[in-house]
C-alpha cells in the first residue's frame, strides 16, 4: 500500500468574543485530504481524518463494483459489498458503519482490477479527540493523528506478549511484531504505520493510546 499525505493546512477561524475587551479567542482547525492507494486483492486501510461522513459507503463510494469492506467486531467481520447493478454498498446494515480515525477496515478489490486511489477529506484529530483505548485480544487500529512513525514515536502502549500484525498488500500476508519481554521492544524490529495504514493488534490488556496531539505543538 502506497500513502501519501497531499495536504494538510492550517484553517485560523475564530471561537468567539469574551468580555467588554473584545477579546478574540481562536481554535485551530488542521484541514485537509489524504490519498491512499490500494491493489487489486485485500488492503488493510484506515480513515486518518475526521470527515463529515464516515459511513463505509460514502468513505469508500469511488471504488468499483464488486469492492468489498470488511469491519471487525472483536470477534467476526461484516461485509458491505458495492453491488454489480445499483452500485451501492449492501446490505444498509454494514454501508452505514462507520469508520473513524483510530480504527481501520478491509477492503478487498476484485481481482484484475487496476489500482485504486481513495481520498480522504477531513480535520486532523486533535486535543483528546486523537486519543484512543485498545481493548484486550484482537482489534484493527491505526493511529488517530495522520503521521507516518515507528509505533515508539507514535506512543503506542506496547507491552509485553503484546503483537502487531502489518498485511502486506503485495503480497497478501502479514508481518508479526511482538514485543518481548526480556528486551522490552518490539521483535524482529520496531514496526512502522503509514498514514492510512491500519494493523490488527493483539492486546494481552487493554490500554490508553494518548497523543493529546495539537497542530501547534
Amino acid at each position: 500500500m502506497r500513502t501519501k499525505t497531499l495536504l494538510l493546512t492550517a484553517a485560523l477561524a475564530a471561537a468567539g468574543i469574551a468580555s467588554s475587551m473584545a477579546q478574540a479567542v481562536y481554535s485551530v482547525n488542521a484541514v485537509g485530504y489524504v490519498n491512499t492507494t490500494l491493489k487489486p486483492g485485500y488492503n488493510l486501510v484506515s480513515n486518518p481524518l475526521t470527515a463529515t461522513d464516515q459511513t463505509i459507503k460514502a468513505l469508500f463510494a469511488s471504488l468499483p463494483a464488486g469492492t468489498q469492506v470488511f469491519k471487525y467486531n472483536g470477534t467476526s467481520f461484516t461485509t458491505a459489498s458495492k453491488d454489480d447493478f445499483t452500485g451501492e454498498y449492501l446490505p444498509p446494515t454494514a454501508a452505514n458503519l462507520t469508520v473513524a480515525p483510530g480504527e481501520g477496515v478491509f477492503v478487498a478489490l476484485p481481482a484484475g482490477t487496476p489500482d485504486q486511489t481513495v481520498t480522504f477529506v477531513g480535520e486532523v484529530p486533535q486535543g483528546a479527540a486523537s486519543n484512543q483505548t485498545v481493548p484486550a485480544g484482537l482489534s484493527i487500529r491505526s493511529s488517530t493523528v495522520p503521521q507516518t512513525g515507528l509505533v515508539t514515536d507514535l506512543q503506542f502502549p506496547g507491552a509485553p506478549g503484546d503483537q502487531i500484525f502489518k498485511f502486506n498488500s503485495t503480497t497478501q500476508g502479514y508481518t508479526t511484531y511482538s514485543f518481548d519481554d526480556f528486551s522490552g521492544t518490539w521483535l524482529p524490529s520496531v514496526p512502522t504505520i503509514n498514514v492510512g495504514e491500519a494493523v490488527f493488534v493483539n492486546k494481552v490488556a487493554a490500554a490508553a493510546w494518548n497523543r493529546n496531539f495539537s497542530v501547534n505543538s
